[in-house]
């Protein structure tokens, strides 16, 4: 009875209602039948291939995600150095090598967007350890996006968790933008404990993005990585 009990506390505790993922696992078993029937007709249909493997990832299926986004880039090579969702699903399929090489070769594409310094640094700590990956950071000379030049330093080991946070607290900002800037700490700050192996603090963050209003309604990449913070967040509860 104990362990019943305990196992509905951690239930109730999800940061996505059963009604919620069911809804969501829906849509995207439809997009991937219909971008399957596209595909069909179509062998070439890029943006058929792009849905899918959207869908696919956002499900945890990562092999055949980097399977469709791989074929993308067969189909047309010069979105290779954009890809960076394939860099992502690279990571979450366990090939961290390429997952490092892809968001390299992003850099080439745009070398200000330190949110892809980040994802290099996490695919060169599964390769490389921590002291090279942070040897290897990429270095980014001009300004990025709010959160990110603190974020970036946290991964860097020049800043804490709570001194971001509380930066983006006391900051004179819009409730929007507020809630923007803490999608981002608290996804990447529990990205970061993640590779650091503290768990249950890593938990923690990754839920508060979960439970962030501006992460899941956001536009198009913003609402992915909001998908990375529940996929990360429901591996870790899976551990448990």
């Amino acid at each position: 009875m104990l362990h019943c009990a305990i196992a509905l506390v951690i239930c109730a505790a999800e940061p996505i209602s059963a009604e919620r993922m069911a809804e969501m696992q829906a849509a995207w078993d439809k997009t991937i039948r219909d971008s399957t029937i596209a595909i069909e007709k179509n062998p070439k249909d890029i943006n058929a291939y792009s849905r899918r493997g959207d869908a696919y990832f956002f499900a945890g299926k990562f092999k055949e995600a980097v399977a469709d986004y791989d074929k993308m880039v067969e189909l047309d090579p010069a979105s290779d150095a954009s890809h960076w969702r394939r860099g992502i699903a690279y990571f979450y399929a366990g090939r961290y090598a390429e997952a490092a090489s892809q968001f390299e070769r992003y850099h080439s594409f745009d070398n200000v967007d330190r949110e892809n310094g980040i994802w290099r640094y996490l695919s060169q700590v599964k390769v490389s350890g921590r002291e090279k990956a942070r040897e290897g950071l990429l270095k980014y000379a001009k300004d990025d996006r709010e959160p990110f030049p603190a974020v970036y330093e946290l991964f860097a080991g020049r800043i804490t968790p709570e001194r971001i946070l509380q930066q983006i607290e006391t900051a004179k900002l819009s409730a929007d933008e507020r809630e923007k800037r803490l999608f981002y700490a608290e996804l990447y700050i529990g990205l970061n404990e993640f590779i650091e192996d503290r768990p249950e603090s890593a938990q923690r963050h990754l839920e508060r993005a979960v439970k962030n209003t501006w992460g899941p309604n956001a536009g198009y990449g913003p609402n992915f990585m909001w998908h990375v913070a529940r996929l990360q967040e429901a591996a870790l509860r899976d551990r448990k």
